[in-house]
């Protein structure tokens, strides 16, 4: 799943409609957040860049360490490989010899996709940005020479000795057409607050054919729309279909039980 469950603020609109009279700026900010929450859901929950701070667990090799002092299960699983003298040794899960790499990369992973990287605490000090990159898909590569703290104490408040947090923004950036689709389903939540209108925040009609004096109408199932993932609407629906075409329900991910993701702290 997903780090957040639902957009960190409302998705910037560009309205394209007049807001109807005795509607405040509440009112368009409300119906601005539901849009916001709707699409970020329809759209596979990867629109929006949201901060996260996580607690890596950095990837090592133990080049250093003798075979004899290694045991199963004191410091995880092990897998073997080749060292650059072209001896054998023991890796733990969390090897950090990459496939493309003749030398150690000190990295972390982190869930992305990562937007960008805001700050890097390690034992209370924040890096530079000129300290670490990123590498797709999630890597933080430490630059300058050092590497990242192989553990840390995780009962330790996070920006104090021992510790070793990473804040970054996860999620993909709103482009002119995701604004274009947000902007389209905030207008169409606000024209059915009016008196008289017919949607919005008023129900659905609980029709889908008319016949009066001769003419027939014929309206779509609203429901059979919305089952689809879709609203209805020609902007927002194109857009969906372009950004979300199979229809996710959140970013597609490949679970290993060796494999150690970050801590991610819920509450307080």
């Amino acid at each position: 799943m997903p780090l957040q469950v639902g957009p960190c603020d409302p998705w910037p609109v560009e309205l394209c409609c007049q807001i109807p009279e005795g509607l405040d700026q509440a009112d368009v900010d409300r119906w601005t957040a539901v849009a916001s929450q709707i699409l970020w859901a329809l759209s596979g929950r990867r629109w929006g860049p949201c901060p996260v701070t996580v607690r890596p667990c950095r990837k090592t090799c133990l080049e250093t360490t003798p075979l004899s002092g290694v045991y199963w299960g004191s410091a995880g699983p092990w897998i073997p490989y080749i060292g650059i003298d072209g001896q054998w040794r023991n890796a733990s899960v969390c090897g950090c010899r990459s496939d493309c790499s003749c030398s150690e990369l000190c990295e972390v992973y982190l869930p992305g996709p990562v937007f960008d990287v805001v700050s890097v605490d390690v034992d209370g000090e924040v890096l530079p940005p000129e300290g670490y990159r990123v590498d797709a898909p999630g890597r933080l590569v430490r630059t300058d020479g050092e590497c990242w703290p192989e553990c840390q104490d995780m009962a330790a408040p996070p920006g104090t000795e021992g510790t070793f947090t990473v804040t970054y923004r996860w999620g993909l950036p709103l482009n002119e057409s995701a604004i274009a689709a947000v902007s389209e389903l905030v207008c169409h939540y606000l024209r059915g607050c009016t008196p008289g209108g017919g949607c919005g925040c008023r129900i659905n009609r609980n029709l889908t054919r008319v016949a009066r004096q001769g003419v027939e109408m014929e309206m779509p199932d609203p429901t059979l729309i919305y089952g689809e993932g879709r609203t209805g609407l020609p902007t927002v629906d194109l857009w969906l279909a372009a950004v979300n075409p199979n229809r996710l329900t959140s970013p597609s991910r490949a679970y290993s039980p060796d494999f150690r993701r970050p801590r991610v702290t819920t509450w307080p």
